[in-house]
Order: structure tokens, then C-alpha cells, then sequence
């Protein structure tokens, strides 16, 4: 509620939000989503200038973003392929044994929910 109260009222109050990161973060593309702190007016949302991030920081938000870039992907086109890719990239996963059986476990249980499974 605040979020839309600020966006309708314009009164400039800082809060955290996901937002285009648009060079907020220099070691990400400029259309990445990021949650930063934001200056909330009633033009939308704009990043507030962050503290530089330690390189193990960096490198954590990098390779978790491309694990979103290959996630939505595998939403956006199917395949089994790209859902082991994606799991793969995750840091927390990692293991290509690994990211094979959660894919193909995802893709069964959810087999009713995506229609590039259906045949499968």
C-alpha cells in the first residue's frame, strides 16, 4: 500500500523495490531486475546510488542473475534441456547429476502446467 500510495501521491519517500537495474550495478546488464532501495515518485521508480559490492558479492548477484536469464528462458520456450540448464547455473545446485533429476522431477510434477510437456 505504501508502494502505491507513493506512486499516486508523488512524494518521494525511499523504499525497496525491484527495478531495471540501468547501470546501478555495473557488473550486470542494463535490463536486469534488482531489488535496491528506490526513490518512489509518481514517474515510477528510480534506483537510489548503492555502496560499491565486494568482488564474492558481485559474483553471487552475477551468477544468480544468470540463472534467471536461463530460468525464464526455459518458461518462456520449455524443454527439459533448458530447465537442467538453468539448474545447473544455480549456485546452490551446481552438479549436472543433480540439475538432471530435479528437471526432469519439475517437469513431471508440473507436466499438467506446461504445454511444451504435454507429449512428453
Amino acid at each position: 500500500m505504501a508502494l502505491l500510495a507513493s506512486l499516486v501521491s508523488g512524494t518521494g519517500d525511499t523504499q525497496v523495490v525491484n527495478v531495471r537495474n540501468a547501470g546501478t550495478l555495473p557488473f550486470l546488464p542494463d535490463d536486469a531486475v534488482i531489488e535496491v532501495p528506490a526513490v518512489i515518485g509518481a514517474h515510477g521508480a528510480t534506483p537510489a546510488p548503492v555502496a560499491p559490492v565486494s568482488p564474492l558479492m558481485s559474483g553471487l548477484i552475477a551468477h544468480v542473475t544468470g540463472y534467471e536469464e536461463l530460468a525464464v528462458d526455459a518458461a518462456r520456450r520449455g524443454g527439459v534441456q533448458r530447465v537442467r540448464d538453468a539448474l545447473l547455473a544455480h549456485p546452490l545446485i551446481g552438479q549436472y547429476e543433480l540439475a538432471g533429476q530435479l528437471a526432469d522431477r519439475l517437469v513431471a510434477e508440473n507436466r499438467a502446467f506446461l504445454p511444451w510437456a504435454s507429449g512428453s
